[in-house]
């Protein structure tokens, strides 16, 4: 009888949809994110990605972008420097103190590009960066949305927004596009329809990626996000199919 019981239980556990924390549906917002800053699906190789793209936040590097101005690199380098003290990074703790809140490179040139990719091939720096990414912004942003009751595509859309406006309160960060999605309409856990909430927290993203000039181009909103919305991918199963800065890109399975 147990047995018997059992069986429908464990087909229905097979069936149901998975949150973003299940392993492989992570790897896939891995993915769509490194799609959207890295050209690139193959998001394990950004690890030692490090550049200053003009938008006002000093060198973005790494797996999720973290930014010399706006104190996560510094977090970053501190986890790192924590557990492993000698490591080539360390040194520049004092420069990343001192240039954090703006866009200067003082202290850092010429030589913190070139060591950063030389820590990037070590292990635990590579840990330390999937550590910080989840602690800063992957599961704040999946435990918000999990709490409005959205599922996979939601809790991506919550994730994609926090890498690149921040986990903020005002109103270009993560808190203030929530807070202006809210403003027009209910997440399911209000008693909310899906769909129509997310066309709202998308709208509000957009309206905010357009208020900075470095993240005008809207298309990880508009031919990305939007395109697995429009076709009630709530669920965020692939296959995937999406453009980003105009370039094409699908995840089969």
């Amino acid at each position: 009888m147990l047995q018997i019981a059992l069986v429908p239980l464990l087909a229905l556990s097979l069936s149901a949809p998975v949150d973003l924390t299940d392993p492989h549906k992570k790897d896939i917002a891995m993915q769509l994110v490194s799609s959207a800053e890295n050209s690139s699906l193959n998001w394990k190789a950004q690890y030692g990605y490090i550049e200053d793209i003009d938008d006002g936040r000093g060198y973005t590097a790494g797996i999720i972008g973290f930014c010399s101005g706006t104190g996560d690199m510094l977090e970053l380098v501190q986890l790192y420097t924590d557990r492993k003290p000698d490591n080539v990074l360390a040194k520049y703790l004092p420069a990343l103190r001192k240039v954090n809140g703006s866009d200067s490179h003082k202290g850092l040139d010429p030589d913190f590009t070139k060591d950063w990719k030389t820590a990037a091939k070590d292990p635990a720096f590579q840990q330390a960066q999937n550590d910080e990414r989840d602690r800063v912004y992957f599961n704040p942003a999946v435990s918000q949305a999990k709490q409005d009751g959205l599922r996979a595509l939601g809790q991506f859309a919550y994730y994609d927004a926090i890498v690149m406006h921040g986990p903020g309160t005002d109103k270009l960060s993560f808190g203030g596009i929530r807070k202006s999605a809210l403003a027009k309409a209910k997440p399911p856990a209000q008693g909310g329809d899906e769909t129509k909430y997310l066309n709202a927290f998308l709208d509000a993203r957009k309206a905010a990626m357009k208020a900075e000039e470095a993240h005008e181009d809207t298309s990880r909103v508009d031919t990305e996000q939007r395109v697995f919305l429009k076709q009630g991918n709530l669920d965020l199963d692939p296959p995937l199919t999406w453009k980003v800065y105009g370039d094409s890109y699908t995840i089969k399975k």
